[in-house]
């Protein structure tokens, strides 16, 4: 016979289940307090919320990856100003399955690296193209350093060289140069998430192509320290939010468990659960 504490303790159980966030939604509705108090004074909650719902439409997997790391990507973006997963390209939120979690990563844009460099208030100019092979193209390092850029009017053909520069407000420039091979090599050594289905690296090849010799040639930029801290945030999976971002540490990624397609597969015939990381036993 159940007794009337039994009773009540399963009643409780019950209702504490029933509360429980079951979706993305429901997670961002429960933790309004904690956003508001972190969010920058220039994004209301509302516009937030939009952001997010926006950032959930375009890429439905985001929501099967873990809510706090959703949240956090998210809350970065948010304090850096950038759009996530929107044709500005600003910043990406990249599904990451990460040690048997399906994670949210944040990327940045080359657009966004480059509205950040211009905040910073020491860039007068900066940029970054792509050189094709019908282009002609030369460039010069040393004392008497040198770039020549004359882009073919028509077939182009495909993409060989690309390159960065910048030009500070006192007259300094710097410029940096990577072949199509060098990018690749670096993507595949550097970028966690280089061989998913969702990275931009995947989609997007020339756009992160250019944000790797931009970031490259901005070693060289005098930027002040917000910038730096802004870099700091670049490929990083975080699973807290705080009103500075950059103080919360950046979870531990193992390497090689990007969400490619065979991955994703190979976890569904497993019996794996996305969001919790769990293998079920049925």
């Amino acid at each position: 016979m159940v007794g009337p504490i039994q009773k009540a303790a399963e009643s409780k159980a019950a209702l504490v289940e029933k509360k429980k966030p079951t979706a993305m939604q429901d997670y961002i509705k429960s933790m309004e307090r904690e956003i508001a108090k972190a969010l920058p004074s220039a994004i209301t909650p509302e516009r937030f919320t939009r952001i997010t719902l926006s950032a959930l439409s375009a890429n439905p997997k985001l929501a099967q990856t873990t809510p706090q790391s959703f949240l956090a990507a998210m809350m970065n973006a948010a304090q850096l100003g950038v759009e996530p997963n929107t044709p500005l390209g600003q910043a990406y939120l990249i599904p990451y399955l990460n040690k048997g979690s399906l994670d949210c990563q944040f990327q940045l844009g080359y657009k966004g690296l480059i509205d950040l460099a211009h905040r910073s208030g020491e860039i007068n100019s900066i940029e970054a193209r792509v050189v094709y092979e019908k282009d002609e193209f030369d460039f010069e390092y040393g004392l008497h350093s040198d770039l020549k850029h004359k882009p073919a009017k028509a077939d182009r053909g495909e993409p060989i060289w690309f390159y960065a520069l910048f030009k500070t407000k006192d007259g300094g420039s710097c410029f940096e140069v990577s072949s199509v091979e060098d990018i690749r090599q670096h993507a595949k050594k550097y970028s966690q998430s280089y061989s998913s289905a969702y990275s931009p690296w995947t989609k997007n090849f020339e756009e992160m192509a250019k944000k790797t010799v931009l970031k490259a040639v901005l070693k060289y930029a005098p930027l002040k320290s917000d910038f730096v801290r802004a870099l700091a945030s670049d490929e990083t999976i975080k699973t807290q939010i705080d009103k500075d971002m950059y103080e919360v540490p950046a979870a531990y990624v193992e390497a090689d468990y990007s969400v490619t397609e065979e991955s994703n597969q190979t976890a569904v015939e497993n019996g794996q659960d996305f969001e919790s990381g769990e293998i079920s036993n049925s």
